[in-house]
């Protein structure tokens, strides 16, 4: 656990098409119209921040370690093309951590979520050393499910009413990785 005022770090996790980094509260007005433009092609997603408060919880890191936020950035622009992140981290006897993502709607289909997904597994097996990495998709996601198939994640079971999503508790798969047998 770091030092009471110790400033927690921050990584920035660099890909060939794309780079990860924490969210800033600069990027409020992108991320929010980055959502919103998303929202009507999506119902998996869930609502974007309302209020600078809600975005500044989401942008403040944590202090010990139980998640890491990223912004999904272009190498060429800089631009944000989405978001992932690592929570639900839980150390001794599980080391193990939940991943959770989103790629908006204008750049769908461009390798984008792919390579984010491999960048924060491995970060989650080399860096901080995670033996578990779990990712809850609702049924009806193909995408989402496409893409873990892909990682390597294998179907552990099904969770009825799971998360509430936009206001309706959602059913989800579980799907999990296991670090010896993530591939990079």
């Amino acid at each position: 656990m770091p030092a009471k005022n110790a400033k927690p770090k921050k990584f920035i996790l660099k890909g060939k098409n794309i780079f990860l980094r924490p969210p800033e509260f600069v990027d409020l007005r992108e991320y929010t119209a980055l959502i919103n433009t998303s929202l009507r092609f999506s119902r998996w997603l869930g609502y974007p921040y309302k209020g600078k408060k809600r975005f500044a919880e989401y942008v403040r890191p944590s202090q010990n370690g139980e998640y890491f936020r990223f912004l999904i950035c272009r190498n060429d622009d800089r631009r944000v093309v989405g978001s992932i992140g690592l929570f639900l981290i839980e150390r001794e006897s599980f080391q193990s951590g939940c991943v959770g993502y989103m790629v908006g709607k204008p750049f769908w289909r461009r390798g984008y979520a792919t390579e984010a997904l491999q960048l924060i597994l491995r970060f989650a097996f080399r860096t901080l050393k995670l033996h578990r990495v779990e990712a809850n998709i609702q049924p009806d996601n193909v995408p989402s499910l496409a893409l873990v198939k892909r990682a390597g994640f294998k179907l552990e079971g099904y969770s009825p009413r799971f998360l509430k999503i936009r206001g309706r508790w959602r059913d989800h798969e579980r799907w999990a990785i296991l670090a010896e047998n993530w591939r990079l």
